[in-house]
């Protein structure tokens, strides 16, 4: 249990007890369940073919071609549709700037458990960790949820000693906020005959107010088993998250029945396709499930955006009949909470179908 104590988050009596419990368990002969579970759930390791997308063209920048351009956005569509994930490089954000969050986020985490939980400044009630009622699988991990509006209103006289970690991110943010409305207007204008009136759908109700950064950080994690993930298996509620991560790695996504390792690059940006895109498109672009796996030796960090409507915007199928009933995001949101609550895990979008 030393390592788990260099980590105040974990030292909770809900945390401990499920620890001891999975140390036992590790010394016990596999189950049938968990010999029924990996027979199941195989895993890639290091897969290589998730597609890469050169965004370069897509900017219009220097001699690139409507040819060019339109090839980037086929592959955008493509890999949403096929993978519901896809990793873009020349996405225009300087690898000094994510360099200089990576050592921001470091700095921040490793603050005192007690000074990093309260923090004052633009932080403050931000910060979350692990699983907030551990049964059976729980994860080994700690985060700061930020709502763009935090990062740049507030009173700057309060920033407790955080201004450079408060400019790295503001800059941070707001450049994928700028990505993250062109790769949604790109999927939008293939979907329906009306598509290109619903390309500004995603400006006018996905604002600073609704969208949030999250800062991740993954300690070591002592044991190796099923049950203890970094994040466990989920889908996000969200239309498309943008995700920098560092050279440990530890994600991977369900493709085809199958776990596949991301092998990891710092120069990369992953996208991946939300649930409301999912419904929104009307099943043309999947919302992937995925997890983050522990490492028992190294920490790992990253920093994923989260594009959000306000809670009363109504998702609606477009592009043929709908397979989902509307609904607004506020009433997704609920019922996901209530379905974490009485069952331990999320449900999703299945509650949704026509």
């Amino acid at each position: 249990m030393d390592r788990v104590q260099q980590d105040q988050p974990f030292q909770f009596n809900s945390y401990t007890t499920v620890f001891e419990n999975l140390l036992k368990k590790e010394k016990e002969p596999e189950t049938t369940m968990m010999f029924q579970y990996k027979k199941n759930h195989p895993c890639l390791v290091d897969n290589d073919q998730l597609p890469l997308i050169d965004l370069s063209s897509l900017a219009g920048a220097g001699s690139s071609t409507i040819l060019e351009k339109e090839r980037c956005k086929r592959q955008i569509i493509e890999a949403s549709k096929e993978w519901g994930f896809f990793q873009v490089v020349n996405h225009g954000i300087s690898n000094e700037l994510l360099k200089k969050l990576n050592v921001e986020q470091m700095k921040l985490f490793r603050q005192p458990y007690d000074k990093k939980s309260s923090s004052n400044s633009f932080l403050s009630n931000t910060y979350r960790s692990g699983t907030p009622t551990p049964r059976n699988h729980f994860s080994w991990s700690e985060a700061f949820h930020i709502p763009l509006s935090d990062i740049r209103s507030g009173n700057p006289q309060n920033t407790n000693n955080n201004n450079t970690l408060r400019s790295t991110i503001d800059e941070f943010a707001g450049t994928l906020s700028e990505l993250a409305l062109k790769i949604a207007q790109v999927l939008a204008e293939n979907v329906g005959s009306d598509a290109k009136g619903l390309a500004g759908y995603f400006a006018e109700n996905c604002s600073e107010e609704t969208c949030y950064l999250r800062l991740n950080r993954y300690p070591p994690c002592p044991i190796s088993s099923e049950q203890v993930f970094g994040l466990m298996p989920h889908t996000d509620s969200d239309f498309l998250t943008i995700l920098y991560q560092d050279q440990v790695g530890g994600l991977q996504l369900l493709k085809d029945g199958r776990w596949v390792t991301v092998k990891p690059n710092p120069q990369y940006l992953i996208i991946n396709i939300g649930d409301l895109f999912q419904a929104w498109s009307n099943d043309l672009y999947k919302s992937v499930e995925h997890r983050v796996m522990t490492n028992n030796k190294f920490e790992r960090f990253s920093a994923a955006y989260f594009l959000c409507p306000s809670h009363d915007t109504v998702i609606r199928c477009k592009g043929g009949p709908p397979l989902y009933k509307k609904f607004s995001f506020g009433e997704f949101r609920e019922q996901v909470q209530e379905d974490v609550r009485k069952l331990g895990r999320k449900v999703g979008l299945s509650r949704f179908l026509l």
